[in-house]
This record gives C-alpha cells, structure tokens and sequence, in this order.
C-alpha cells in the first residue's frame, strides 16, 4: 500500500494515551481520556429513571448519534437540523445544517450552538441513515478547542467560545451507512480517519486544519483510531482495517506494521492493556489479539490468537483479565483475554440492535440499547444484572455511548441531553 508523507510532520490519534490525559475528569473524547471506555469516577447511579437521579435534562436543538465529551466546565455535543430529520424527508439536502454546541457543565444550559453547511454533495437520506443521522462521530476537544468530523461535510475547528478556527474537506465518497469515525488529539494534531470519504487517514494540524501527512489506501474501516503505548515509552497510531491491522508512527506517518486482520470491514475500536491490542469487527464477528511494536509483516510473531465472536459495530472494555461487550446484535459477551474463550455470552434485554458501545465504571458496566434504556451489569466475569434504566418519557432512541465524569453519567437522545448522578 502507498503511503504519502509530506514535508510536515504532525498527527492526530483515536484514544488518546493515558499519559497523555491533562485533565483526569474530563471525558475528552470518544469512549473517554484513554479510548478504552473506561473511567475511575466513583459514586455513580446504578438506578434512575424520569424521575429518580437525573439532575438536569437538556432540549437538544437537532438529532444525532454522537456522544457528549467534556472539558472544563463545558460539555460539547453535536447534532444536525433542516434536512434528514425523518426517513420520508423530501427537503433540499443541501439545507442540511451541522452543529456544535457547548453546554454548561453545572445546569446544562446551552453556551453557544454554532453550526456549518456541509462542504460536498449530502448524501439523501434513507432509511439506513436516518437510523444514527449526519452527527455521528464524537467531537475531541482540549484546551485549545473542540474538534467534529462530519464525513463528506468536512473537519469543523471551533475554539472553546465558539469561534470558527477552520473548515476542512476531507473527501466526498459514501457507502451506505454514511461516516461514523471520531477524531482524536494528539500533540499538536487531529487525527481523521476518512476511510470511507476518500480512504485516507489524516493528520491535520490543530491551528489551521492543514494536511500535516496522510496515509492512503485505508479500506472499508469506520472505525475511530487509536494510539497505543509501546515498549521504551514510545507511541504508535492503530487502524483497524478490512483485512488488515496496521500500526504507524505516529509524528510522521509512516506505516511500521501490518497483521492479517478481520476479513470484513470495521467499526469497533481497537482496546489496549499491557502492551496487547484487541480488535473486533465484521458481520460474522471476528476477535483478534495482537501485540504492537513489530515491523513488516507481524502475523506470525505478534498475533496471540484469533475466535469466532465479537461484534460488528460496538466496541469493547478491559477489566481484570476480561473484556466485556454487547453486541450490536443485544448479547452480552465475557471472554478471557488471555486466550480468547468465553466466559459467558446473555442475551440483554433488548429487541434491537444496538449502536452504543459498553462502558466501565465504578466496578459497573454500563450497556445503553436503543429501546430498553441502560441496562446496568456487574463487572465480574458472570452475568449479573444490577439495573434496567428507562426514561419512558424520552421517546426518542438511545444511539450514543455515555460519558462519564466526576459521579456523573452523561448521556443523549435524539431529543435530550441528560446528566445523571446520585441526589442525596
């Protein structure tokens, strides 16, 4: 595969290495500071419901899937307005709006909404899309602002008021279920993976959306990046392909490994702990557990094993040894990490698929559908339900994985912001 690499040197990364957390409360990107889905915020609420521990509740002003992230005080989300709303629209796609808005952390009132026109053709709306929408992919943000991706719209850059910073194109193909990937910060970059817009993983720079590098050839993967920890201190960049896992360095670009990979396309995020990454994806559901650090081909030296479960769109957590998931098809798996066996494998309480990815948190593992609410287990390798959480008010689906800060869950609808803790 060719890899292009620019004069400059810059990049962005999916789940942002521990080390590289500034702030341990926020929840600064998708599936939180580590990308691993894991948050040490304690006290949280195992039960609520429209009217049981939920301290505020917020009317978004468009639909959306993505899921909120938190800096500071100021929670960013975001959503889309004018087109697209209904499966049935027969609007003008080009009056599509796309929007990021801050909230106020304390009361949830809204601080600025800024919104953008898409860059390229949008692509009409079906049945397929109107499923999770033109909001799916999870802003990043840190102190030097908040960053969105929204397929062939573009990158949008806003600074922590709400300024514009830039706009940037980063292709305008689609497939049939539209983008999904989140951006991710590291040092001075975003990190774009553009797979399915132009099959391109980019790196742009934070201050002026400018290529910093990019790697072409990214096949069929909807799947956020990640950077993983290596030996000697070092970092690299994880994608997760059709086919292929790849590793690359990170500052520059530059495509360090390969391992034979899922034989099918991606959406799940890849998971570290201990120097091992676990990669699922593809419809017949594939796990893989693979070590990083290697050069050329590593399919023989650092693949440790390979089974016949996973999941298509959700993304897993590691917790003692374990992971643990729910399928999008609504079951929930435990398998060893050690050698890929499962542990167990229970069907949720649920008869749709599900879009949001699990996660862990004071020894709970928080598991959202879309028509049942958030059902609560017990993070121990047997199936134990503590909790089914529904809002029976809120009618709208539950597509976006929470977000989890400082004894609070924060979690939206179509229709509404929500933050959940204990009320004493």
């Amino acid at each position: 595969m060719q890899r292009i690499l620019p004069r400059l040197i810059l990049f962005v990364g999916f789940g942002l290495s521990v080390s590289h957390v500034s702030q341990a409360a926020d929840w600064s990107q998708f599936r939180g500071p580590s990308g691993n889905g894991v948050s040490e915020s304690t006290g949280l609420p195992t039960e609520w419901s429209a009217e049981k521990n939920i301290l505020w509740k917020t009317k978004l002003p468009g639909h959306g899937s993505s899921s909120p992230v938190l800096y500071g005080d100021q929670i960013f989300l975001t959503a889309y307005t004018d087109y697209g709303l209904t499966a049935e629209d027969d609007g003008n796609p080009a009056d599509l709006r796309l929007h990021v808005i801050s909230f106020n952390r304390e009361d949830g009132k809204i601080m600025w909404d800024q919104s953008v026109a898409p860059l390229n053709q949008v692509q009409k709306i079906t049945k397929r899309i109107v499923d999770h929408g033109y909001a799916s992919g999870t802003p990043a943000c840190d102190e030097t602002g908040v960053y969105a991706f929204f397929g062939t719209s573009g990158v949008v850059a806003y600074d922590l008021k709400g300024n514009l910073k830039w706009q940037a194109d980063v292709g305008n193909k689609t497939a049939g279920f539209g983008s999904a990937s989140s951006p991710i910060l590291y040092k001075d970059f975003v990190i774009i993976n553009a797979s399915i817009e132009s099959e391109t993983v980019y790196a742009l720079e934070k201050a002026t959306g400018k290529v910093a590098w990019k790697a072409e050839n990214i096949v069929r993967a909807w799947t956020t990046p990640s950077i993983v920890d290596v030996p000697g201190g070092k970092q690299e960049l994880v994608v997760n392909q059709k086919n292929q896992i790849l590793g690359f360095d990170p500052d520059t670009g530059k495509e360090l490994w390969t391992c034979e990979g899922i034989q099918d396309y991606v959406v799940p995020v890849v998971v570290q702990n201990e120097g091992i990454l676990y990669c699922l994806g593809g419809r017949s559901n594939r796990s893989i557990a693979v070590r990083p650090g290697g050069r050329g081909d590593v399919t023989k030296t650092h693949k440790l094993w390979e089974v016949n479960v996973g999941a298509n769109v959700t993304s897993p957590v590691f917790h003692e040894g374990h992971l643990y998931w729910a399928s999008d098809r609504g079951i929930a798996f435990c398998l060893n990490a050690k050698n890929g066996e499962v542990v167990y494998k229970n069907r949720l309480p649920t008869k749709s698929r599900l879009y949001a990815s699990i996660v862990l948190a004071d020894d709970k593992l928080y598991v959202t559908t879309r028509d049942n609410g958030v059902v609560v287990l017990k993070a121990v390798p047997e199936y134990v339900e503590l909790a089914r959480n529904e809002i029976k008010s809120d009618e709208d689906l539950f597509n976006a994985s929470p977000a989890v800060s400082e004894g609070s869950i924060f979690l939206r609808t179509n229709g509404y912001l929500y933050r959940i803790a204990e009320q004493k």
